[in-house]
């Protein structure tokens, strides 16, 4: 069993990774994609566009969107990656 990563909840949804051995990146939550029109056989999404917590940072309600009412695992998850920059330009010359 792998031990469980640290993280922090902004109040607007995202999270915060501090495991600093991955990629250090902020995890923010987008629009909902749970089927209302699935126990038809429909397809229909509530159009809400992205996750914002209903509650504090730590309770039950902080799961669940205040805008559409679902859980946040419904809302799609994208992984906002802090790039280092790299220099790979060479000053060094070659000659032949």
């Amino acid at each position: 069993m792998r031990p469980q990563k640290e993280t922090n909840t902004v109040s607007n949804g995202s999270v915060r990774r501090s495991d600093h051995h991955e990629n250090n990146g902020i995890v923010k939550y987008r629009e909902c994609r749970k089927n209302h029109a699935a126990n038809i056989g429909g397809y229909a999404v509530d159009g809400c566009r992205e996750f914002m917590a209903s509650g504090e940072e730590g309770t039950s309600a902080s799961l669940k969107c205040a805008a559409c009412n679902c859980h946040r695992n419904f809302h799609r998850r994208e992984e906002l990656i802090n790039e280092s920059y790299y220099d790979c330009s060479s000053n060094s010359s070659t000659r032949k």
